[in-house]
């Protein structure tokens, strides 16, 4: 096992906490400005009991990274309530509930690549690419003069993803949204 600094904890890791290994859902830096130190709030599941659990941990602890097998996979389709991926390597063929992706689904295109990483043999976690490239099927029509500047609204994404867009983003166009935050961050 290896041991990290707090801020290189992402959404997709596993980590060693309290003797349990426990999958990071969500992490997020925050600093108080003027009150103390950072620290990452991270929010993490057991694997093995199903639990959640909010932690604060500050940047400059080390945290156990769990030793896994991490394979790189392509996601294929949804067949209704199970996500297909088949190993690079070897071409088999695993299934996973919607469940198990914890809000990750929305960000799976077909032919996508993504690490899914194994613990004793069993899949525990998917990490998926930092930003992801998806196409806008419905949003309100853009304003006129509407600059990049300008404020946001949504637009729902062909993975059913709802995004905040700036104004001039129009139905059909590509946009590369953040894995980790779910922020647009450009047009593709």
């Amino acid at each position: 096992m290896a041991k990290v600094t707090a801020t290189e904890v992402r959404a997709g890791n596993l980590i060693e906490w309290e003797k349990r290994v426990w999958r990071v859902l969500k992490a997020y830096h925050v600093h108080v400005g003027g009150r103390g130190g950072a620290f990452m709030q991270v929010e993490m599941k057991d694997i093995e009991s199903g639990t959640k659990k909010n932690e604060r941990i500050r940047t400059e602890d080390k945290i156990e990274r769990a030793f896994v097998d991490q394979r790189e996979m392509q996601y294929l389709y949804s067949d209704g309530a199970d996500y297909v991926f088949m190993d690079k390597e070897s071409f088999e063929q695993l299934s996973l509930p919607g469940d198990f992706l914890e809000g990750q689904s929305g960000y799976l295109v077909p032919n996508i690549d993504a690490q899914v990483n194994f613990y004793h043999d069993r899949p525990i976690g998917v990490q998926l690419p930092p930003s992801v490239v998806l196409t806008v099927t419905e949003t309100e029509p853009n304003l006129k003069s509407a600059t990049a500047t300008g404020s946001f609204k949504p637009a729902k994404t062909e993975t059913g993803l709802t995004v905040m867009v700036p104004q001039f983003i129009v139905e059909g166009t590509k946009i590369k949204v953040n894995t980790d935050t779910g922020e647009y961050i450009e047009r593709a």
